[in-house]
């Protein structure tokens, strides 16, 4: 007898958290077992069946598709019973035909959007309404009739086993034996088999699989215990149960049920009963409905026409002719295609849009190449006027689907997803799912948190990976054996990085994608599982690239923060200044916007506000808006290893000559001044040299991209000499020197590896440039917008309000009584928004802002107690509002406030309360006869010392905003440190002392385990970075945290316009006075200088005595400048109080200091 076996119950890795097997590898070991078919059946979920099909097709394996479906005890509908308890049953639901895989995708979906409770459910109910082409297996140890057996007994089990026999019909049900070592296995094993003697009902042998191989089952566990929060060692963790649950070998299964080899021969049975064929590449696009009269086509190239019409008013009437003879052109691609319905589904919402006054892009991506986009109002960037190629978006000769990446407002994005949604119907819309990773970093974080490894020794290993994309454990461990011997040297390392490895790559959690949506012809279920996201959010299971392949079309819905602020800016400058103002009417010429950018002021502007950026503007100096199209595309790592953003720059400024490969080329490359920048350019060289459609060019560039030497010597040999069926006549035919040609070729293949899509480019320049004119123009208004929509980032909000600071724009501070959530123009000041104060939530902020529009203005603390909700404005909130000075206004000091806060809560409980129970308390009295409420108590205290209202001030508001610490050193530090912003190239290799506070720390681990820093240092001028190696950093660990202030002493290195300082000395500031100061020159005029002074001035040297000599330089009207030496005796310790105490005397800068360097 053929001893064949077939897995029929299997959880892949998309079982999350659970299952443990990889589908490649799956493959791989059923084919050295010579497996002819295996079933997928992941929990509740069939997130996995596309990779699962296609994978065993290409393995010569058939797939059967299936699921692990839970079975709520009665109705999917209640949800009223404890988590806890678990009663929902497991069953194995088998697709036998696409009817059963249809039925099946109900099922699962049903059980994701109407039975979740804790897990997704079915209810007979449905399983009988959705049983037809199923084959269901009685599954686990949870399956109801094994429950039955343990817990009701023989009986309560046949009754049910007969009931879901009689829901999915003759050889349609199994009971399901396995062999896994749990004692209670044996009895139910027993038990099934009696039932199906006595029934007929078959048996069938499964090995319910979750990893691979039997050495897998301690990973297994580590696995579970990461899926559940758990460690190893909690005594009431979630179990594998057994070791037994790995893909056994058909001899393995066979030798475990010998003696009931039908259940064997029952799993052949059923693979041959299950042939399921997925239908890939038929598109499901929605039906977009026309007006009566029109046809897709017809309705399309109306709007297109009638729209290009419009966009012309401001085109010279010569150039007309090239716009319509380009809008027909694309139509006729279009139509041949099949996309006009494509292009009205993405116009129509887009026009939904625009219509309710919903922000929108001017574009994304290569869509903005398609003039028909820009007639009909999809994108807002001229494809003619700015060159761009239509074939980028849309190859005729490339069969794939247009892809429009859309941009909105960030806040209303939502709204147009909803238009959708009613247009199409809720069941044809879905966004779409994406998966995480156990990836290498947090494998290791995970793992290590399971084994019980202290978190810092954890964390320590982790940073010693590279964070490369794409680099896997394995490969790190390969580039650097350092890694494994660190790791395998701690305690529990060894087990760690083994079970690390075994981990590594599988799925860890499912969440959605930030902006794809798929609306289909057809409800969804269709074609796919649905399931629900976190926010409720109906959801497809399978994963973009694999909706493709099902025929279902992605639309992104992208959220663009940019657009929010560019649009509530508007709506600020039409309060403030210009009813009228529109920002898609501004010049794209504006002088003002040039010098900004030229500047590199761009802090705040979309795109051009990384530090590299700056400095590039700076040296380039646009002046046109090409220029920034150009910055777009060439601020990007391999435009600038290669130097081509140097020669770009030169170029510009005459420093270098403009040169072309050939004469035929200037007009193409004039604009980049003879440089190859975009991969357009790369297109229309192969149009004009050797006479490629741009479709041809298309393919041309794409396979230039991917470097395949096979490749690249066959499109070589076309370029050169053409092909007849390509209908490419080749540069040679056309006259160009075969040499020639082949070095132009080259020079297409360097630059289309650093090429970029120019439509991008175009449109997202548009954006740099309009937030830039805001900025130059608006700045008050647009730097208002900024904060207001980065509220809740607080290292945005840090660094807009510097920029403001900069600009000379006041940021004033937060105000109980004049502050609202966003932040708000004050006069020419930017009033700070309460949103932005840390633990002050914004439901707390509209209780705050409804009663004081109420009830007036709030008086005092108790005031304020007694009239908001101190249930939504908690504790928490008002401690907060206080050390962020939000109260002061009160005219009571913080500390004060900060005492009462309790009492006054206290107090205004009590009243809300008595006033809930409809009592009138006396203050209500007092208030309604207009006398004065009883007097509120203070305790009479000082304000706290400056450098705690500093601190509390960055604890709630993330920096400081009333003053600076470093102020009271400013006088001193002047002396003998050098400024953030007066160190410049020519200090390069020098070295400088500086000071500063610490606003960050970055701490990192070299190769050979030793800790080291990259600090960021603030002084009040700007930052600068210091770079801290290991030996000095473990001298002065303890002085590198943040909020220190401290003084380094180091080299100067220069990387463009970048400096970092590596150090050489740290001291913290108290400390440096001491170690830095040699000798102290204090000036006295000898006009002013009297016994007084002099008694003063000896009792200041007295109260401070030390080791630093003091010197008196007293100036002597008419004799000059004449140098004291003070007695030894009176030698002083150059502390701050020190200092402190002689501006106090004699005034600020009366002193000097010598220092030792």
């Amino acid at each position: 007898m053929s001893k064949e076996f077939v897995h029929l119950h299997l959880h892949t890795q998309y079982s999350l958290l659970d299952g443990a097997i990889h589908i490649s590898e799956l493959m791989k070991r059923l084919k050295s077992y010579g497996a002819k078919s295996v079933a997928i059946t992941d929990h509740g979920t069939m997130y996995g069946i596309v990779d699962f099909y296609t994978q065993a097709l290409a393995n010569e394996i058939k797939p059967i598709i299936g699921c692990e479906v839970y079975v709520a005890p009665d109705s999917r509908f209640n949800k009223s019973y404890d988590k806890k308890e678990d009663k929902n049953y497991h069953l194995i639901l088998l697709a036998k035909n696409n009817t059963g895989l249809k039925n099946l995708q109900y099922l699962v979906s049903l059980a994701q959007l109407e039975g979740f409770y804790y897990k997704p459910r079915i209810d007979k109910e449905l399983l009988a309404k959705y049983s037809k082409g199923l084959i269901a297996l009685s599954a686990c140890l949870a399956g109801e009739p094994a429950r039955k057996i343990l817990n009701e007994g023989y009986e309560a089990a046949k009754k049910v086993a007969l009931e879901y026999y009689e829901i999915m019909g003759k050889d349609n049900y199994y009971l399901e034996i396995q062999d896994n070592g749990i004692p209670e296995q044996n009895i139910v094993n027993q038990q099934l088999i009696n039932i199906s003697k006595e029934t007929g009902i078959p048996l069938v042998a499964t090995n319910d699989c979750h990893f691979l191989d039997k050495e897998d089952y301690e990973s297994h566990q580590i696995l579970m215990c990461i899926q559940y929060q758990q460690t190893i060692s909690d005594p009431g963790r979630k179990d594998s149960h057994s070791s037994e649950l790995y893909v056994k070998s058909p001899e393995e299964m066979w030798e475990s049920f010998k003696d009931v080899p039908e259940a064997l021969i029952n799993t052949v049975k059923i693979a041959e009963m299950c042939n399921v064929s997925m239908e890939f590449g038929k598109l499901h696009l929605p039906v977009y409905s026309v007006p009566e009269g029109f046809t897709l086509k017809t309705y399309l190239e109306h709007i297109a026409r009638e729209g290009l019409h419009q966009r012309l008013a401001k085109v010279p009437l010569e150039k007309h002719k090239e716009y319509y003879d380009r809008l027909e052109y694309e139509l006729k691609i279009i139509h041949e295609k099949g996309y006009d319905g494509y292009y009205l589904i993405v116009w129509d919402f887009i026009n939904y849009a625009r219509k309710n006054k919903i922000p929108v892009g001017p574009g994304r991506g290569s869509g903005a190449g398609s003039l028909v986009a820009y007639a009909v109002g999809i994108t807002d960037i001229d494809p003619i006027k700015y060159k761009l190629l239509f074939e980028r978006f849309l190859n005729p000769e490339r069969k794939s689907m247009p892809d429009f990446d859309i941009d909105f407002c960030m806040n209303r994005r939502e709204e147009v997803i909803n238009y959708v949604r009613s247009k199409y119907g809720d069941n044809r819309v879905a966004q779409i799912i994406t998966f995480g990773k156990l990836l290498a970093r947090g494998v290791i974080r995970d793992v290590g948190r399971v084994l019980e490894i202290p978190l810092k020794v954890v964390d320590k290993i982790a940073k010693l990976i590279p964070e490369k994309p794409g680099l896997t454990l394995k490969k790190a461990l390969e580039m650097d054996p350092e890694i494994k011997k660190n790791i395998e040297s701690i305690e529990k390392g060894k087990e760690l990085l083994t079970h690390a490895l075994k981990l590594e790559g599988l799925l860890r959690n499912a969440g959605m994608h930030a902006a794809g949506v798929v609306i289909s012809d057809e409800p969804l279920v269709e074609y796919v599982p649905l399931c629900r996201g976190q926010n409720n959010e109906v959801v497809t299971q399978l994963e973009k690239d694999t909706l493709e392949k099902v025929g279902l079309v992605k639309f992104d819905f992208l959220g663009l923060k940019n657009l929010t602020v560019i649009d509530y800016a508007e709506k600020l400058i039409r309060k403030n200044h210009d009813p009228q103002f529109d920002i898609s009417k501004i010049p794209l010429d504006d002088e003002k916007t040039f010098e900004l950018l030229s500047s590199g002021e761009t802090t705040g502007v979309f795109q051009l506000e990384s530090s590299g950026m700056k400095n590039l503007l700076k040296k380039l100096k646009p002046t046109a808006f090409e220029d920034i199209i150009a910055l777009v595309a060439l601020y990007r790592p391999g435009p600038i290893g290669s130097g081509m953003l140097d020669d770009f720059v030169k170029r510009k400024h005459g420093l270098q000559e403009v040169t072309y490969p050939l004469p035929e080329l200037e007009d193409i490359l004039k604009e980049t001044y003879g440089i190859i920048v975009y991969q357009e350019q790369v297109m229309q060289i192969a149009q004009i040299i050797a006479g490629y459609s741009l479709g041809s060019a298309d393919l041309l560039r794409r396979a230039m991209g991917k470097k395949k030497p096979e490749e690249m010597a066959k499109h070589r040999e076309i370029f050169l000499y053409g092909d007849e069926k390509l209908n490419i006549e080749g540069a040679v035919k056309r006259g160009f020197e075969e040499k020639k040609a082949s070095e132009i070729f080259d020079l297409m293949a360097k630059f289309a590896e650093y090429g970029f899509n120019k439509s991008h480019s175009a449109a997202y320049a548009m954006v740099s440039y309009q937030t830039a004119y805001l900025k130059a123009h608006y700045p008050v208004e647009y730097m208002t917008s900024l904060l207001s929509n980065e509220l809740e980032k607080g290292d945005k909000v840090v660094a807009f309000i510097d920029e403001c600071k900069k600009m000379g724009i006041k940021v004033l501070q937060p105000d109980i009584n004049e502050s609202y959530k966003d932040f708000v123009i004050a006069g020419n000041s930017i009033r700070f928004g309460l949103g932005a104060i840390k633990n002050v939530g914004f439901g707390a902020i509209d209780e705050i802002i409804k009663e004081r529009e109420k009830g007036g203005k709030f008086k005092s603390i108790y005031d304020f107690c007694r009239r908001v909700d101190l249930r939504q404005v908690n504790r928490k909130v008002i401690e907060s509002l206080i050390k962020a000075g939000a109260m002061d206004s009160f005219g009571k000091n913080r500390r004060q406030l900060l005492q009462v806060l309790d009492t006054a809560m206290e107090t205004g409980q009590k009243e809300q309360q008595l006033k809930k129970e409809g009592i009138i308390t006396i203050e209500d009295l007092l208030k309604e006869n207009g006398e004065a409420v009883e007097e509120e108590f203070y305790p009479d205290v000082d304000e706290m010392p400056e450098n705690e209202l500093l601190k509390f001030e960055k604890e709630v508001l993330g920096f400081y905003l009333s003053n600076h610490p470093l102020v009271n050193y400013s006088s001193i530090l002047e002396i003998f440190t050098k400024k953030s912003a007066d160190i410049e190239k020519s200090d390069e290799s020098n070295v400088v002392t500086v000071g500063g506070i610490v606003k960050s720390v970055k701490n990192y681990i070299t190769k050979t385990n030793e800790r080291m820093a990259f600090v960021t240092l603030e002084d009040l001028e700007g930052t600068m970075d210091v770079v801290v190696f290991p030996k000095l950093y473990k001298e002065h660990v303890r002085h590198l945290e943040e909020d220190s202030i401290i003084i380094v002493k180091g080299t100067v290195n220069f990387k463009e316009d970048e400096y970092s300082i590596v150090a050489e000395e740290i001291y913290h500031i108290e400390e440096a006075f001491d170690k830095l100061i040699s000798a102290i020159k204090v000036k006295i005029n000898a006009t002013g200088f009297n016994e007084n002074l002099s008694n003063e001035l000896k009792k200041v040297v007295i109260s401070e005595k030390g080791e630093k000599p003091i010197y008196f330089e007293v100036e002597v009207q008419g004799k000059g400048k004449v140098l004291i030496k003070v007695s030894d005796e009176y030698r002083v310790s150059p502390k701050l109080g020190f200092f402190r105490q002689l501006d106090s005397l004699l005034g600020e800068n009366r002193y000097s200091v010598e220092v030792e360097i």
